[in-house]
């Protein structure tokens, strides 16, 4: 039996954690031994699969700081990473074979310090150092070691995988020195069976009062509380929509904005008042409503309620919610670059499109004026993600690597 330890920097909610969470059931239903190794579990902040007494969640380290005053949060995330897993190696006593790690690479060399070399896979979401703004001279100073040590840490893995072609070529055009590593995509996948619950089921529990009364249209936009996941698009084709509808056809409208929100975080914070106050600006608060971390019944009661769900970030990763929503048969609108490219069938299970909120509107009134092309979208979505994104197909492709790495 292969022993694997996952370490990841805080186990909340969001696409990263999924694929994580997902990868160790995957692993689990393979026969290996797993634990997850972390710095940070809340479980009224996590994916239910975590909660489980059958998988080994262990938390250690919390007690750094995430950041100083609000700054150096790329800093604290490695320190505390470095903390785990000098845990992991010296005072824990865990036995392991193989050690999964993602997005903070330089807990790697930290790992090479056992007596008895362990094999390390890397899973590259994105270049951390793509995913901060450097708007001044001190932060590009203080981020040029840090990404020094990123691009030097994830060369010491012994297998790298990334989330889709997109992130590939990205990963080669940022670590220049590391042209001779070679990265194979394993795709996230979608652990199916939080989905599949009886329709009616769903829909009981999970939306309770949510949507106001007189609702026919339900779009729905889907991300953290994140101003780089570009929520305020979705407020806007919602507002672009409603000018081209008559009065009686704006009455039927309705927009929730749902997505992953945790308090220790200022950026969600603010983010959320930010969108709230776009809202009124822009004169459509009575057709939106805002929800924070729904629980899992509330976020798949919505994808299968929802003529189409509004995916806004630009040059994402990859982006597990298109395919959430494709396989709830829920019709996909996102913007045209990174892994929307790969996952969602232009034309045929949504529509990509600028990131503008014209495009974006014109593409929510298709949806909102053919209920027959939401059904057949819907159904074309489901029938992809049984085809490209099955967990079958990832456990097979994930369990494949883990048995190379201990031969």
């Amino acid at each position: 039996m292969v022993r694997v330890v996952f370490l990841h920097p805080d186990l909340g909610i969001g696409g990263a954690e999924r694929l994580v969470v997902d990868a160790a059931v995957a692993l689990r239903s393979r026969g290996c031994s797993v634990q997850i190794w972390t710095a940070h579990h809340d479980p009224t902040h996590c994916f239910s699969e975590t909660l489980d007494p059958d998988l080994n969640v262990v938390c250690v380290g919390d007690w750094l700081p995430t950041s100083v005053l609000g700054y150096l949060h790329a800093l604290c995330a490695y320190l505390r990473m470095i903390y785990v897993a000098l845990y992991l190696v010296f005072l824990s006593g865990a036995e392991y074979d193989v050690v999964f790690c993602d997005q903070v690479s330089v807990c790697i060399p930290v790992l090479r310090l056992s007596r008895q070399r362990k094999k390390v896979l890397f899973y590259c979401h994105f270049p951390d150092q793509l995913l901060t703004q450097r708007g001044s001279a001190l932060k590009k100073l203080y981020r040029a070691p840090i990404d020094r040590l990123e691009e030097l840490t994830t060369g010491m893995a012994d297998t790298v995988l990334v989330n889709s072609c997109f992130t590939a070529g990205v990963f080669r055009e940022t670590f220049r020195t590391l042209d001779g590593v070679q990265t194979d995509v394993l795709y996230p996948s979608l652990n199916t069976h939080s989905f599949d619950r009886p329709p009616e089921e769903q829909l009981e529990q999970g939306l309770g009062g949510l949507i106001p009364e007189g609702v026919s249209c339900l779009f729905l936009s889907l991300n953290r509380y994140e101003r780089k996941k570009s929520l305020g698009l979705a407020l806007e084709g919602l507002s672009s929509l409603k000018t081209r509808l008559a009065p009686g056809d704006q009455a039927g409208l309705h927009l929730v904005v749902a997505g992953g929100y945790d308090g220790r975080v200022a950026e969600n914070v603010q983010h959320y008042a930010e969108l709230k106050e776009l809202a009124a600006r822009l004169g459509v608060e009575d057709s939106v409503t805002f929800l924070r971390s729904p629980s899992d019944s509330q976020k798949v009661a919505l994808l299968r309620g929802s003529a189409g769900i509004l995916y806004t970030p630009s040059r994402e990763h990859f982006g597990i919610v298109p395919v959430e929503a494709m396989y709830c048969c829920c019709p996909v609108i996102a913007v045209r670059s990174g892994g929307p490219l790969e996952s969602v069938g232009d034309g045929e299970t949504g529509f990509l499109c600028e990131p503008t909120a014209e495009a974006f509107s014109l593409a929510m009134e298709k949806l909102f004026r053919d209920p027959q092309l939401r059904r057949d979208m819907g159904q074309a979505g489901r029938r992809r993600v049984q085809e490209k994104f099955s967990l079958e197909a990832f456990s097979d492709q994930l369990h494949g690597y883990i048995l190379r790495l201990t031969q």
